[in-house]
């Protein structure tokens, strides 16, 4: 069966990681639209059996100095009327949550760097069970209020909202699952200003990467394989 899924990318790097070879396997073709450079206004965000929404370094209400963020939060509201399914990944979550009404907000504190989740009953209930005791990434200084009938999944000590999931078509996680150890070196290069503000050493997060690469790697192909298999089963459209 031809599939497809449609990623909407902030920065380059920031792709979708572990989770590409995985929906290769299932029949995806991918295909990444760069939400700063192309035409939003014009792009069918409706046909695709999966959209994505990846992270990046800004917030989801600064649309005063990033102009296509309000663009993308229509595209993002077209997307959930039509009950499909849509997985957020950083920015991606705090944007679906924007567009179902919910507060998005800074932290004062930023949260960089690999740390296990305690996930809720719900959350053990959900395909994030797989990540139970595992190590996944954490980048970002905002956090989204679950928005109103959605579930809520997971947390942390410092941030208390990581994941929300509304119905069965929809997954938002505040953390990066699709993180690919290989490719980090990327991510420190590229956010090398915002580590040296928050005063993380790049040679710890290379660390650990190293240690909870492979756990996280599997863990992440087991809860995308779980959420895609209940969005199948439960006859969310999905082609």
């Amino acid at each position: 069966m031809n599939r497809t899924v449609l990623a909407i990318r902030h920065v380059h790097f920031e792709d979708l990681g572990t989770l590409e070879p995985l929906l290769r396997e299932r029949g995806y073709a991918v295909r990444y639209v760069d939400a700063a450079i192309n035409d939003l206004a014009s792009l069918d965000v409706l046909s695709p059996d999966l959209v994505v929404v990846l992270g990046g370094p800004i917030g989801a209400f600064d649309d005063a100095c990033y102009p296509f963020i309000a663009n993308e939060v229509e595209l993002i509201r077209q997307r959930l009327g039509s009950q499909r399914a849509m997985l957020g990944i950083c920015l991606g979550a705090q944007l679906i949550a924007r567009a179902l009404g919910a507060r998005v907000a800074p932290m004062g504190i930023k949260e960089i760097g690999f740390g296990a989740l305690t996930l809720t009953p719900e959350g053990h209930s959900s395909p994030l069970t797989a990540l139970d005791g595992v190590p996944v990434l954490h980048w970002h200084g905002d956090q989204f209020d679950i928005p109103n009938g959605a579930l809520h999944l997971a947390r942390t000590p410092t941030c208390a909202h990581q994941a929300f999931s509304m119905g069965n078509a929809v997954l938002g996680l505040q953390f990066h699952l699709e993180a690919d150890p290989a490719a980090l070196e990327q991510w420190l290069v590229g956010h090398a200003c915002e580590l040296g503000q928050a005063q993380i050493d790049p040679r710890e997060l290379r660390e650990k990467a190293q240690a909870h690469g492979v756990a996280l790697r599997r863990a992440a192909r087991d809860v995308m394989s779980r959420w895609l298999d209940g969005v199948e089963q439960t006859g969310v459209r999905t082609g």
